[in-house]
């Protein structure tokens, strides 16, 4: 399940457009937003940021059973073992070291893409930017010597002691590309907001066909172009076709049973 269902707010624009008469400053804001939630799904729900607050689970090392008997591979507790040459030596066996690291690396895992950290908090307590860094795919590291902790009190607010909390910005930024798609849509979907409009908000979506006058029109079948994730607008669809070009629904993801996702509190 995805950190969030829709877009935190409405994406920024400059309209290219002039709105319609009779158009008000709310309808501009609502059909913006309408065209943001639009663009969001179309393009995999990847983008942001949006702020989000996690109660993370530190992996600890004895957790996992995966035992390995060569020195320096592996991570977690010591294993004794007798190499080749009869000297004792120990091994680690489990997951908090990663093979190019020679020390044990604390971290845990933030469901991402990670924008940026906004807040990370322990036992109430908020921690310097210099104590923490982010490494991709959204691993926040303890960089000052201590160590996340290995658990907390899930039922106290985050300014109690013996909690853990991380406040971070995660989704992909928006680019003048992203900008420019979003302000056509919304401008699109404007034009059917006045009195007499024809296409936007209030577009007849069967119309493919028009004879008056001795004129014939032929038009695309929007409900074709829908289906296949486009708006049929150029910018808009080149947008889509640059970001999302095998159509996603939502972005690729791996699942480990093992894996601890953070708690997320979503009420109040």
């Amino acid at each position: 399940m995805p950190l969030q269902v829709g877009p935190c707010e409405a994406w920024p624009t400059e309209l290219c457009c002039d709105i319609p008469e009779g158009v008000e400053e709310a309808d501009v804001e609502r059909w913006t937003l309408v065209a943001s939630i639009i663009l969001w799904g179309l393009s995999g729900r990847r983008w942001g940021p949006c702020p989000v607050t996690v109660r993370p689970c530190r992996r600890s090392c004895g957790e996992s059973s995966v035992v390995s008997f060569q020195a320096g591979v592996g991570t977690g507790p010591w294993v004794p073992y007798i190499g080749v040459d009869g000297m004792w030596r120990n091994a680690s066996g489990c997951g908090c070291k990663s093979d190019c690291s020679c020390s044990e690396l604390c971290e845990v895992y933030l469901p991402g893409p990670v924008y940026d950290v906004v807040e990370v908090r322990v036992d109430g307590e908020v921690l310097l930017p210099e104590q923490y860094r982010v490494d991709a795919p959204g691993k926040l590291v303890r960089t000052d010597g201590e160590c996340w902790p290995d658990c907390q009190d899930m039922a106290a607010p985050v300014t109690e002691p013996n909690t853990f909390a991380v406040t971070y910005r995660w989704g992909l930024p928006l680019d003048e590309a992203a900008i420019a798609a979003v302000s056509e849509l919304t401008c699109h979907l404007l034009k059917g907001c006045a009195p007499g409009g024809s296409c936007g908000c209030k577009t007849n979506r069967n119309l493919t066909r028009i004879v008056r006058q001795g004129m014939e029109m032929e038009m695309p079948d929007p409900t074709l172009i829908y289906s296949e994730g486009r708006t049929g607008l150029p910018l808009t669809d080149m947008w889509l076709a640059m970001v999302n070009p095998y159509r996603l629904t939502s972005p690729s993801r791996v699942y480990s049973p093992d894996y601890k996702r953070p708690r997320v509190t979503t009420w109040p």
